[in-house]
């Protein structure tokens, strides 16, 4: 659960769920952890881009993406510090915000089902982060897919 601004609890939001062949869970894994992969995957549309990353992954280390509109006009930095790191099926981690971020790679009848759960921000509807959050994600998963 995640205790809103006004004091409302609202439960953590499960997004992104897809299945991947086993064969394949490491490589998706180091896809979403380095460097060289996530600027090529971490944005949400086609206009956007990710010109900065930064990644230690392991327990207590720290990332920090920078997100940006390719015409110039905005940019922000996504960060936070890992709590759990179970190499190549789970992440804790903690947003600078303190928001939490499960992400979950689990195995199931020889595929792997990736989820993700993150506590929403306050200052924009749930639904617009959802949107924002799933199209990354949509964006990782068709950047694995060619990793085949």
């Amino acid at each position: 659960m995640y205790k809103l601004s006004n004091g409302v609890m609202i439960p953590k939001i499960g997004l992104g769920t897809w299945l991947i062949d086993d064969d394949i869970v490491e490589q998706v894994m180091v896809a979403y952890n380095d460097l060289k992969h996530i600027q090529k995957w971490n944005h949400a549309s086609d206009n956007w881009f990710c010109p900065k990353a930064e990644n230690n992954l392991v327990k207590g280390g720290k990332f920090s993406y920078t997100m940006a509109a390719k015409d110039g006009s905005f940019q922000f930095d996504f960060s936070g510090s890992y709590d759990v790191v179970e190499k190549p099926h789970k992440l804790n981690y903690h947003l600078d915000d303190n928001r939490e971020v499960l992400v979950d790679f689990k195995k199931e009848n020889h595929t792997t089902v990736v989820t993700m759960h993150f506590d929403p921000e306050t200052s924009n509807p749930i639904e617009f982060q959802k949107q924002g959050w799933q199209a990354i994600l949509d964006n990782f998963k068709k950047y694995c897919e060619g990793l085949k």
